[in-house]
C-alpha cells in the first residue's frame, strides 16, 4: 500500500450565496499521509471532507478515489444504525476496548437512540476507528472526548497504516499526528509540508511575505495617485492602459493570511469586581436515580482575576459544576454565594438561540444600524467583516454561529467568564483570537476544557474532578497537575516493581508461565554484557541525579506557592515544573530498568 493515491482532487470550488468557500483546491491523498485540514470557520473544511468522501458534488472540478479504496468517515453530526452501542461498533473485544477507552465501557448494551449527543459521537468514532478501511477520515474527532480519551486517539491515528485526513482544533493532535497541512483562507488553499510547525511557519512567511508586498504596493500607489493628480494635460497625454494600471495598483487587494493585527482596546468598559465575586462552601452534588456522587466538600473562592481551568473524566460533573457557579442550579449540598458586582458571560455547550433571519450587526444593535466602535472592532478581531455583519444569521455556517455566540457573550461585557468546552466548536484562530483577548482581560475566568493547548495558555490553577467525589485544587495551572500525574504514576511502578508485582502495562506485555496460575508472569530476560558491579554502579549514579532532580522539583513546588495571583510567574513556574518533572520520571524509569536488571541476575 505505501505511496498508493487513495484520491485524487483536482481544482475542486464550491460556493455559498453571497461568498466563496474556495475555489480551484487540488489535493492528492496517498497512504502513509496525515494530512490535517484548518481554516476558520466558514471556510468549508467539513464541506471539502464532504466533496472528498462524495457525499456532496463539487461545483467545478472532479475528485477521483482510487480503485477498490475502503474509506471511513466520522462527520461532524454522524448517525448510527438503530441497535446497540456494541451493534453499532462491532462485536469482538477491540471494539469493546475501543469503546472503554472512549468512556462508554458502561454503555455497551444502552440501545443508541437514548444516548446524548456527546456519547453519539464517541460511538461513531470507535465505529470508524475499528472498520477495515484505507483511508480515514475524521471531522472534529476530539470533540467530546477527556484528555486520557485524546491520548488514546493520538497513538491510534499514529499507528494507522492508511492515508489520514482530519480536520481537527486541537494543537497538540495536530502536532504529534499530521505529517501535512492543508489551509484554507478566504477561498484560496495552501500546503504546507510538515506538521503543525509547518503550518506555523508558512503563514507567518505569507504574512511577512504580504506586508513587504504591501509596502511595495503603496510606495507604487503613492507615485502613480501623484502621477495621477498632476492634472488633466498630463493625464491626456498618458495611455488609458497606464491610467488603469495605476488603479488596479491602488485597489489591489493583500495576499496577507487571516490573523488579528495587534492588541484591540476591547476591554475598556468591563464592570470592575467587588472583593466577593463567587464563593463555593462545601459544594456537593449528586446525579441520576441511584444519587451517584459526582463532587462534594468543595470549597472554592474565586478571585477577581482568578484564572481557573476545571478538569477530569467525562461524568465526572465539570458541567454541572459551572452551572452551580453560574447559578443555573442548586446544589444538594452546601452553598454557592455570588457577589453583588458580579456580570455574568456563560459561554456553554448549546449557546442562544439565534434568529436566522436577523442579521449579523442587528444582534448587537439594539435597533440602531450603527455599531460602537468596540462593537464593529470586537466583530472584526473574531473575522466578521463589514460583509459579513451585513449578512443574514441563517447564511452563517454551524462553526459561524458558535463563533458569533461567543461574540455576542463578549460583546455584553461582563466580568466573570464561564467557558464550558469551547474548544469544541471554535477553530483553531478564534481560540488565538480567544486567547489573545483573555490575555489582558481584567475580569475572573472559569474553564472546562479538554483541550491541552488552550489550558496551557489560559489557565494558573486547575480543578480536577476525579469522579469518585474529589475535587482537587493545583496551582501551577495545567502543567502542574500533567507534573503530578507523571509522578504519582511513577510513584505506583516503584512501588509495584518492591513488591515484586509488576504494572498492567509490563503483565499484558510479558508472556505468561506455561502452568502458572492467572495474571502470573514470566521475568523478562536481562540484556547480556553488563556485570552485576556493573548494574550496581549505575544504579548508584542515577539514584544521586534523581536526589538532585527531587530537590529541583520541590523547590519550584516552594516558590510556586509563594507567588500568589500572578499569572506569568504562575506559568512560567509551571512550565519549569513540568520539565523538571519530566526529567524525574526519566531518571525513575532508568532506575527502574537498572532495578529489573540485577533483580533478574539474582534470580
Amino acid at each position: 500500500m505505501a505511496g498508493m493515491i487513495l484520491v485524487d482532487v483536482v481544482r475542486v470550488t464550491m460556493t455559498r450565496p453571497e461568498r466563496d468557500l474556495f475555489r480551484d483546491v487540488s489535493l492528492t491523498v496517498s497512504s502513509g499521509d496525515r494530512i490535517g485540514v484548518v481554516g476558520v470557520n466558514g471556510t468549508g473544511k467539513s464541506t471539502l471532507l464532504r466533496v472528498i468522501t462524495g457525499g456532496e458534488p463539487p461545483e467545478s472540478g472532479t475528485v477521483r478515489p482510487g480503485r477498490g479504496v475502503r474509506v471511513a468517515v466520522l462527520d461532524q453530526a454522524p448517525h448510527l444504525p438503530p441497535g446497540t452501542v456494541r451493534q453499532a461498533v462491532g462485536e469482538g473485544w477491540r471494539g469493546e476496548a475501543a469503546l472503554d477507552r472512549l468512556g462508554l465501557g458502561q454503555l455497551l448494551d444502552a440501545d443508541v437512540a437514548g444516548l446524548s449527543g456527546g456519547e453519539a459521537k464517541r460511538v461513531a468514532l470507535a465505529r470508524t476507528l475499528m472498520a477495515d478501511t484505507d483511508l480515514l477520515v475524521l471531522d472534529e474527532p476530539t470533540n467530546h472526548l477527556d484528555m486520557g480519551a485524546i491520548r488514546w486517539l493520538e497513538d491510534e491515528l499514529a499507528g494507522f497504516r492508511g492515508g489520514l485526513l482530519m480536520v481537527t482544533h486541537d494543537r497538540h493532535v495536530l502536532d504529534r499526528v499530521t505529517t501535512r497541512v492543508l489551509e484554507l483562507d478566504r477561498g484560496r488553499a495552501y500546503v504546507h509540508e510538515g506538521g503543525y510547525d509547518a503550518y506555523l511557519q508558512g503563514r507567518a512567511d505569507r504574512a511577512e511575505q504580504a506586508a513587504a508586498d504591501e509596502a511595495s504596493r503603496l510606495i507604487l500607489a503613492r507615485q502613480e495617485l501623484a502621477w495621477l493628480r498632476r492634472g488633466a494635460p498630463a493625464r491626456t497625454s498618458k495611455p488609458k492602459a497606464h491610467i488603469e494600471r495605476a488603479l488596479a495598483v491602488v485597489n489591489a487587494p493583500t495576499e496577507a493570511p487571516t490573523v488579528r493585527n495587534g492588541a484591540l482596546a476591547l476591554h475598556q468598559g468591563t464592570p470592575r469586581l467587588g472583593d466577593k465575586v463567587i464563593e463555593l462552601h462545601g459544594v456537593g452534588q449528586r446525579v441520576g436515580e441511584e444519587g451517584r456522587v459526582l463532587f462534594r466538600d468543595v470549597e472554592y473562592l474565586l478571585d477577581r482575576r482568578e484564572r481557573l481551568g476545571i478538569v477530569g473524566l467525562n461524568g465526572a460533573g465539570k458541567s454541572t459544576l459551572l452551572d452551580l457557579i453560574a447559578g443555573r442550579r442548586q446544589p444538594d449540598e452546601g452553598r454557592v454565594v455570588t457577589g453583588p458586582t458580579v456580570r455574568l458571560g456563560y459561554y456553554d455547550q448549546t449557546g442562544k438561540e439565534l434568529d436566522p433571519a436577523q442579521r449579523v450587526f442587528e444582534l448587537f444593535s439594539d435597533g440602531s444600524k450603527d455599531l460602537s466602535w468596540q462593537v464593529k472592532a470586537l466583530l472584526e478581531s473574531f473575522w466578521f467583516d463589514a460583509d459579513v455583519q451585513r449578512s443574514p444569521i441563517g447564511l452563517l455556517s454551524g462553526g459561524e454561529r458558535r463563533r458569533l455566540q461567543l461574540v455576542a457573550m463578549l460583546a455584553a461585557q461582563p466580568n466573570v467568564i464561564l467557558l464550558d468546552e469551547p474548544t469544541n466548536d471554535l477553530d483553531l484562530d478564534t481560540l488565538r483570537a480567544l486567547e489573545d483577548f483573555l490575555d489582558e482581560w481584567p475580569g475572573a475566568l472559569v474553564v472546562v476544557s479538554h483541550d491541552r493547548a488552550f489550558l496551557e495558555r489560559t489557565v494558573a490553577d486547575v480543578l480536577v474532578l476525579d469522579g469518585h467525589g474529589t475535587a482537587s485544587r493545583y496551582r501551577g495551572g495545567f502543567a502542574a497537575w500533567e507534573a503530578d500525574q507523571h509522578l504519582r504514576a511513577g510513584r505506583r511502578a516503584m512501588s509495584a516493581t518492591s513488591a515484586g508485582v509488576a504494572s498492567p502495562a509490563a503483565r499484558s506485555a510479558a508472556p505468561t508461565k506455561a502452568g502458572a496460575g492467572a495474571g502470573a508472569a514470566s521475568r523478562p530476560e536481562r540484556p547480556r554484557g553488563r556485570s552485576m558491579s556493573t548494574l550496581r554502579h549505575q544504579l548508584k549514579m542515577v539514584e544521586k541525579d534523581m536526589a538532585r532532580a527531587e530537590a529541583a522539583r520541590d523547590k519550584l513546588q516552594a516558590e510556586l506557592a509563594t507567588v500568589g495571583s500572578d499569572h506569568g510567574a504562575l506559568a512560567r513556574i509551571g512550565n519549569e515544573l513540568a520539565e523538571a518533572q519530566a526529567a524525574l520520571d526519566s531518571l525513575e524509569e532508568q532506575w527502574l530498568e537498572l532495578s529489573t536488571e540485577l533483580e533478574g541476575d539474582g534470580s
